[in-house]
């Protein structure tokens, strides 16, 4: 198997909006490259984006315990938190993520989503 070949058709089809193809095209990858944070990465994404989220939240658990500083992933896995209603779980991730790259607008907008219902249940 090619993978360079694999993870540019993988990443096709998450850009064209079928991130279920792209998940079957990089399960095999991240299986045969487990240190490639960037094929994990899409994998993530591509999970998250096909509302896969158990499998979202391991690989961006795996993504943030090799690499504490990755903004993205603590990001992602915020947000992957929350559609999954563990919201006070989310919000560690969202402050952290957000406290690495202030003045992200999109970060803010979701740390400020989940810190007020965090806060209404209070």
């Amino acid at each position: 198997m090619d993978l360079l070949a694999e993870y540019r058709r993988a990443t096709m089809f998450f850009e064209a909006g079928d991130p279920t193809e792209a998940a079957r095209l990089l399960e095999p990858i991240v299986a045969a490259e487990p240190d490639n944070a960037a094929v994990r990465q899409l994998l993530a994404r591509a999970y998250f984006g096909s509302a896969q989220l158990g499998r979202a939240e391991e690989q961006l658990r795996a993504l943030v315990e090799r690499d504490p500083s990755d903004h993205y992933a603590h990001h992602v896995l915020g947000r992957t938190l929350e559609r999954v209603g563990r919201t006070s779980e989310a919000l560690r991730h969202l402050r952290i993520a957000a406290a690495m790259r202030a003045g992200d607008e999109e970060y803010l907008t979701a740390l400020r989503r989940v810190e007020s219902r965090v806060g209404s249940r209070r």
